[in-house]
């Protein structure tokens, strides 16, 4: 179980400190939980302070009841936390294999590498030597990056906005890929995400709005109230827009 009790965290902007999370108190188990919310609300930054790449300046991060606060990324990868970017990384010379090999923490066959692929709809044949480079699609990119997520078989998987900058099929791809990986990997898997069907296939929703936890609990219990909002305002704008 992943909690965190009381984190704060600011970053310097032009009129000086902003407050962008405030005393954040979060439980969260296995299963799939969204995180979403308004944009400037914290998501990224919490997914980001859960992962090691920021430090907060208060509060504890607790994982399976062990205090994780002040371990780099590299430490809490060892722990068992990985960490997807919105716009996944690209490593020239380096393929698709080697890729795969180096989150699994071993040189793994080309028929593992290949299975890893396969489970997030690539054929293995046409990817397992390309490089990691300008040549894949964003896509391509997500799905090669959730591949060496499953090959890490982390106990904490936190993806960052998933969706961005990815085309309708992939998107529609994505989300079967994700589905299968709550199934099949177990732990607990984190998406930061404003997608309804993202949030349709989630356990849990957490809405973080103003840097705090507005609402929190199961999907059936959050999102019937979250997406009457969210067309109540789309209302609204296409009013004005016809005003």
């Amino acid at each position: 179980m992943l909690e965190l009790k009381n984190i704060s965290f600011s970053a310097e902007n032009e009129d000086g400190q902003k407050q962008i999370l405030k005393d954040i108190n979060l439980k969260i188990d296995e299963g799939f939980v969204v995180i979403t919310g308004p944009n400037g609300g914290g998501k990224s930054t919490l997914a980001k302070v859960i992962a090691g790449i920021i430090t907060p300046q208060s509060g504890q991060i607790l994982l399976n009841g062990e205090d994780i606060t002040n371990l780099s990324i590299t430490e809490r990868a060892k722990k068992g936390i990985s960490f997807a970017f919105q716009q996944p990384v690209r490593f020239k010379g380096i393929t698709v294999h080697d890729l795969i090999s180096l989150a699994a923490g071993q040189d793994i066959s080309v028929s593992d590498a290949c299975a890893y692929l396969s489970q997030v709809g690539l054929c293995a044949r046409d990817y397992i030597n390309r490089e990691v480079n300008a040549s894949l699609s964003g896509g391509e990119l997500k799905r090669i990056e959730i591949a060496t997520v499953m090959a890490r078989g982390t106990t904490v998987s936190i993806f960052d906005e998933p969706e961005a900058g990815i085309d309708l099929w992939s998107f529609n791809n994505l989300i079967k890929v994700f589905e299968k990986m709550n199934d099949t990997l177990g732990g607990s898997i984190i998406i930061i995400s404003h997608q309804e069907r993202i949030l349709n296939i989630a356990d849990k929703v957490i809405v973080l709005a103003n840097g705090s936890v507005a609402q929190e609990g199961k999907k059936d219990d959050i999102l019937p109230e979250l997406l009457g909002k969210a067309n109540m305002a789309c209302k609204v704008l296409t009013a004005n827009c016809e005003d």
